[in-house]
């Protein structure tokens, strides 16, 4: 596959998650090195919906080390169970904030965020790393994003 992105021209989520997910499958599946799949992921989701950041934090000694992002520099390391990534690590699921704002303990890598979602992946019942997805504009992830962003997460977990 080329390098490039078919991101239709639509705004509805459910059909651009649906156009760019296989693509993503197709760029990863014969690339053994994580790392560069964690960044062409991430290239991908920013180029197809405009995020504001998108990144990966890898699990190491139980706290979150920052892997592979698009987006301006972010935190290096996040403990476990603080702010909105913390959470999602120590409890092993999906966490959507639509204001991050009213979230407590959220950590303000950028002022600019304003709604977060944070899929865990997750290999050998144990969470390896969580994908973290940041919106300048309020209430940007719903269930959709969740369902999504799930599958991508047992497609990485799958590497």
């Amino acid at each position: 596959m080329a390098e490039a992105l078919y991101i239709p021209q639509t705004r509805e989520k459910n059909e651009i998650y649906q156009a760019v997910l296989p693509q993503i499958r197709v760029l990863i599946q014969d690339e053994p090195n994580l790392i560069a799949n964690l960044a062409n992921i991430a290239a991908a989701l920013k180029e197809a919906f405009g995020f504001f950041w998108v990144g990966f934090y890898f699990v190491e000694n139980e706290e979150l080390v920052l892997g592979p992002f698009q987006g301006p520099v972010a935190c290096t390391r996040i403990r476990y169970g603080k702010g909105v990534c913390g959470k999602a690590f120590a409890e092993a699921v999906t966490v959507i904030v639509p204001d991050v704002n009213q979230f407590p303990g959220h950590i303000a890598c950028s002022a600019a965020s304003q709604s977060e979602i944070v899929v865990p992946i997750i290999k050998n019942q144990r969470v390896q790393m969580v994908l973290d997805i940041d919106s300048d504009r309020l209430n940007s992830f719903d269930v959709i994003d969740q369902q999504w962003l799930e599958a991508l997460a047992a497609m990485i977990a799958a590497l």
